[in-house]
C-alpha cells in the first residue's frame, strides 16, 4: 500500500495558489487566449488557416528563444528576478498585440509573448519545485500548473461578450495580466530564490523517452486550443456553446490537481506521463466522434483536465531524477524541447486545415498526443540521478 502524500501547508499552498497566477498570465492569456480571438482576427484580416497557425507558431518560436535565455537568467539574476521580468514583459507584449493589425507587427508581438512566456514557465516552475522539495509534497507543482486553468476561464468568460473587437480584447487581457503581476510578486521570492543560482547541466540522456514524449505532445496539445473556436464558429455555434466550453475547460483545468497530484507523485516511471497523454489524445478524438454541443463539452473537459497535467508531470519526473542544482538547466532544455514542437505543430496542422476543414486540427491532435502517449510507456523505466 502506497503511504499516502504530505500536504503542503496553508502557507506553502497560499504561495504557490498566486505563484500560479504566473501561468495563468503567461499561458492561459498570453497563448491560449488567442484561439477564442483567432476568428474575429481571421475574418477581420482575412486570414488563411495557415498563416493564422502561423501566428501561433511565432509565439512558440517566441517560446523557444525565451528558454533558450531562461538559464543564463535564472543563473545571474536568480529564479525570482527572472519570473517578476516575465510578468511585466507578457503583459507589455499583451497590450502591443492591440496597437497595429501589421501582419509583422502582430507576428513579433506574439514572438515577445512567446517569449516572455517561456521565462515566466520555467523559473515559477522551479520555485515552484523548491517548495515542493520544502514541503515534501507535489501539490506546490501541481497547482502551479492549474493555473493556467484560471486564464482560461477569465478570457473565456470576457472575450466573446467583446464579438468582432479583438483589439478590445487584447488590452483587456493585458490588463488582467498586469493584475496578475501585481498579485504574484512576493509569492516569487524567498532569499532562496532571489539569489542567482549555480550554472547546473541539462540531464537529459536518462530522460530521453520523456523529452520524445514532450516534444509530440507540444507539437499535438497546442493545435486543439488554438483552433477550438475556429472549429466552432465553422458549425455556426451560438456565443453561449462557445463561452460555456472555454470556461469548462479552464475550470477543468483548476481542478487537475485532484486528479493528478497523487498519480503524478507515486506512480512510478512514466506511468502518469503515459495516461495522461493517453486520456487526452481521447479527449481530442472525442469530439470528432459525434460533433455535438454535449459531446464538444465532454471532449473540451476531458481535455483540460488533462493537457497541464503532462508539463506538471514532466517537471515532477525532473524534480525527482535530477540533482537541484540541474533542476533549472533541465527544465530549460525540456522547456526547449516543447517550444520546438509547439512552433512546428499549428501552422503544419493549419496548412492540412486549409486542404482539408478544421476537424483536422482536432485530429492532429489525438494521433500526435496517442503517439506521444506510446512513446512514454516504451521508455518509462526512468532510472533516478544521485542526489
Amino acid at each position: 500500500m502506497t503511504q499516502a502524500e504530505p500536504e503542503a501547508g496553508p502557507r506553502e499552498a497560499w504561495r504557490a495558489g498566486r505563484l500560479a497566477l504566473g501561468t495563468a498570465s503567461a499561458l492561459g492569456l498570453a497563448r491560449f487566449a488567442y484561439g477564442l480571438l483567432l476568428p474575429a482576427m481571421r475574418e477581420d484580416l482575412r486570414w488563411t488557416l495557415a498563416e493564422a497557425g502561423a501566428m501561433s507558431a511565432a509565439n512558440g518560436l517566441g517560446y523557444l528563444l525565451g528558454a533558450l535565455m531562461t538559464s543564463a537568467a535564472v543563473r545571474r539574476r536568480g529564479a525570482a528576478a527572472a519570473f517578476r521580468a516575465g510578468m511585466v514583459l507578457t503583459a507589455v507584449s499583451l497590450a502591443a498585440t492591440a496597437v497595429s493589425d501589421g501582419y509583422p507587427a502582430l507576428l513579433a508581438a506574439r514572438a515577445a509573448a512567446g517569449a516572455s512566456g517561456a521565462v515566466v514557465f520555467i523559473a515559477g516552475g522551479v520555485i515552484a519545485s523548491r517548495v515542493a522539495a520544502r514541503t515534501a509534497s507535489s501539490v506546490p507543482i501541481t497547482v502551479y500548473f492549474a493555473g493556467t486553468g484560471l486564464g482560461i476561464v477569465v478570457s473565456g468568460v470576457t472575450i466573446p461578450a467583446m464579438g468582432v473587437h479583438w483589439r478590445l480584447a487584447w488590452v483587456v487581457l493585458a490588463v488582467a495580466a498586469a493584475l496578475a503581476t501585481v498579485a504574484s510578486w512576493t509569492a516569487a521570492g524567498t532569499e532562496e530564490d532571489s539569489q542567482p543560482a549555480a550554472a547546473g547541466r541539462a540531464r537529459m540522456r536518462s530522460l530521453w523517452g520523456p523529452a520524445l514524449a514532450y516534444l509530440m505532445f507540444a507539437a499535438g496539445y497546442i493545435t486543439y486550443i488554438t483552433f477550438l473556436s475556429a472549429y466552432l464558429a465553422d458549425r455556426h455555434a451560438p456565443p453561449a456553446q462557445v463561452v460555456l466550453t472555454w470556461t469548462a475547460l479552464g475550470a477543468a483545468v483548476v481542478a487537475a490537481p485532484a486528479l493528478w497530484s497523487r498519480p503524478t507523485a507515486e506512480w512510478p516511471g512514466t506511468r502518469a506521463l503515459a495516461t495522461l497523454l493517453a486520456v487526452l489524445g481521447g479527449g481530442a478524438a472525442l469530439a470528432l466522434a459525434a460533433p455535438t454541443p454535449l459531446v464538444i463539452l465532454a471532449s473540451a473537459l476531458v481535455y483540460g483536465a488533462t493537457f497541464m497535467g503532462v508539463p506538471a508531470a514532466v517537471t515532477a519526473l525532473i524534480k525527482s531524477n535530477v540533482p537541484p542544482v540541474d533542476w533549472t538547466a533541465t527544465l530549460a532544455a525540456f522547456t526547449t524541447v516543447f517550444a520546438a514542437g509547439q512552433t512546428a505543430g499549428p501552422w503544419i496542422a493549419g496548412v492540412v486545415a486549409d486542404h482539408t476543414s478544421t476537424e483536422a486540427t482536432l485530429a492532429w491532435t489525438a494521433i500526435l498526443c496517442a503517439m506521444a502517449a506510446a512513446i512514454a510507456a516504451v521508455g518509462g523505466r526512468v532510472p533516478r540521478a544521485a542526489k
